[in-house]
């Protein structure tokens, strides 16, 4: 998932992980400084271990702020681990994320479910119970077939709804077979997914899948009335399933949430349902987000991406902003994907001249120095299960190795490749990044020109088109991954899954192709021994290394600051070590 698409993208999902904490703590200085009424500050990363300002008090307005716009609102359409984590309030999965602090946040628990999936079949068949009483906003029962349809149009309907991840394609048995909802006349479904009656539904799979649980925690499982839904245009009508619903939508502007009046708390122990309202404002500056955060007129950034290196570097010594921020890992990597179907990277050993040149001190440096993120050199960051320290291309002092990367350039007989490399326009940590790479790259005699594009449309227009990428030269591109669920499999499947490879919103940039990959990863999911399987997600791990099909750069930190204003305030795993957003409340009227 990208926090996935990073990406769980999820990324980027997407993204899902163990919280740490570090001991350079920043945030910013603002008007809300000098304010009497300004609440307490907590102190330095007490929300990646506890809850902040546990309150029930209900009423005033939560308001968020994105420096762009997310890909999608539409649950069954989007992958980005801030969406997967906003989205619950108006689309409740079959199971979820405790709302609770740092690794605790990693705990599943039923949410739309009565209770955790019953597998048999060694893990090919898995059957929920839903929750009795379940209601959307305009009062209507709550059924399985409309699990059912939320799992067929988010998986089945790639030409329609393409942005999410599509794990229930790849293992619903006959999932390859079916073309979806808008495309089936029989009006039957997937015929893999049985409802019995209005509150069982029951997955047949088609190889077992030990890790099940995690993938029904997708928003892919938050129920759709089929009557209502049009295809990519939902997105405007959301029929909201959890505490919120949505009252107006400007794309691409603002979205506006009130109380859905049919939510009832007996059905759902794990939202509390506080603020009159929730505003989510877009494209807003993101020197301005950290000036509303500090100030009071936001409550939090929505991408989670944590404040500015402006903001970071004007507070680094001040104790009193150092009080409101939380620095936490993410479980997620930063890393440069290179284009194995762009030539000459069709070639490994101009690969690994990529993997030799880069300074990754310089990239570090560049994206806000350590308190970011430590240098990394394996696709699995240390907070993910099946981690093993390693590294493939070491370099002096992390620095680059000019001369081992000309060998490689030499023996792919190339002695100059011109390309270019993409990044994110709103992320600039991300574009100075690049930048660095650009610089290091240059020295060996590649030459990358960088092309900066809008994150909404990041996967679905530019980088995560093969096509584009291949018509643009686009030998590089700047990512960051988190993973889907805390696994190797929910973080490795859909960067390094030649299945996951899609014509649009394609999370495999590198379309990294290998059987033997493909192979273990089918391998590991269905061993039901978790040391096993851990062993095998190192083993992946490695491979892809071999093959360097892309460059680790860091292991994420984020750097976030905590409105002293906003109530029931952790730092979650789940998320990428973003604010779960499922209970947020505000003490500003």
């Amino acid at each position: 998932m990208e926090g996935k698409q990073t990406i769980m993208r999820r990324s980027a999902l997407a993204a899902v992980a163990a919280i740490g904490s570090a001991s350079l703590l920043v945030a910013g200085c603002s008007k809300a400084d000098d304010n009497k009424d300004t609440p307490k500050a907590a102190g330095a990363n007490v929300a990646t271990k506890s809850v902040v300002n546990a309150s029930d008090k209900k009423g005033g307005t939560v308001t968020y702020e994105m420096s762009d716009v997310p890909d999608s609102f539409d649950p069954g359409n989007t992958y980005y681990a801030y969406m997967y984590n906003f989205s619950r309030l108006y689309a409740r999965p079959l199971m979820t994320f405790e709302p609770a602090p740092g690794s605790k946040g990693n705990t599943l628990v039923p949410d739309l479910a009565a209770s955790k999936g019953v597998p048999s079949d060694g893990g090919k068949t898995w059957t929920y119970k839903l929750r009795s009483g379940l209601k959307y906003q305009d009062g209507s029962p709550i059924t399985s077939k409309d699990v059912k349809y939320a799992v067929e149009r988010s998986n089945f309907a790639r030409d329609v709804l393409s942005l999410g991840p599509n794990y229930f394609q790849q293992f619903m048995k006959d999932g390859d077979k079916y073309k979806g909802p808008y495309k089936d006349k029989s009006a039957k479904g997937l015929s893999s997914i049985e409802t019995p009656d209005a509150t069982t539904i029951v997955f047949h799979l088609n190889r077992a899948f030990q890790e099940f649980d995690y993938l029904v925690a997708t928003p892919e499982t938050a129920p759709v009335p089929q009557a209502k839904d049009d295809g990519v245009d939902y997105v405007k009508h959301i029929v909201s399933s959890g505490s919120y619903e949505i009252q107006s939508y400007q794309e691409g502007k603002q979205v506006v949430l009130v109380p859905n009046k049919n939510w009832d708390p007996k059905t759902d122990p794990l939202r509390k349902q506080l603020a009159d309202k929730i505003v989510v404002n877009l494209k807003v500056n993101p020197d301005t987000i950290d000036k509303d955060l500090q100030s009071g007129d936001a409550t939090v950034d929505l991408a989670g991406t944590g404040v500015q290196a402006s903001t970071q570097a004007d507070i680094l010594n001040s104790a009193e902003a150092k009080a409101n921020t939380d620095n936490a890992f993410g479980g997620r990597l930063v890393y440069a994907a290179i284009n194995t179907k762009v030539k000459p990277f069709d070639n490994v050993a101009c690969r690994k001249a990529v993997e030799y040149a880069i300074d990754k001190v310089s990239v570090q440096t560049a994206m806000g120095g350590p308190i970011r993120g430590d240098i990394a050199s394996t696709v699995l960051p240390p907070d993910i299960t099946g981690y093993q320290k390693a590294d493939a291309y070491a370099t002096p002092g992390n620095k680059g190795d000019v001369a081992k990367a000309k060998d490689q350039l030499k023996a792919c007989g190339q002695k100059t490749i011109n390309t270019n490399i993409t990044a994110r326009s709103d992320r600039p940590g991300e574009v100075d990044a690049a930048t660095a790479i650009i610089n290091s790259l240059k020295k060996v005699g590649i030459n990358a020109t960088l092309k900066q594009y809008p994150q909404g449309k990041y996967f679905t227009d530019y980088a995560g088109v093969p096509s584009f990428d291949k018509k643009q030269n686009i030998g590089l591109m700047m990512m960051q991954w988190g993973a889907d669920w805390p696994s190797g499999y929910g973080f490795l499947q859909q960067i390094l899954n030649s299945k996951a490879i899609s014509q649009s919103g394609n999370t495999n940039l590198s379309q990294y192709t290998n059987k033997k990959v493909d192979d273990m990863l089918a391998q590991s999911i269905a061993e039901p021994d978790t040391a096993k399987r851990n062993a095998m997600y190192a083993q992946i791990d490695q491979q892809a290394m071999n093959d360097a099909v892309l460059v680790p750069l860091t292991y994420f930190k984020v750097l976030l600051y905590r409105s002293p204003y906003a109530t029931n305030v952790v730092s979650t795993a789940a998320f990428s070590g973003q604010y779960d957003y499922l209970n947020l409340g505000t003490t500003k009227k």
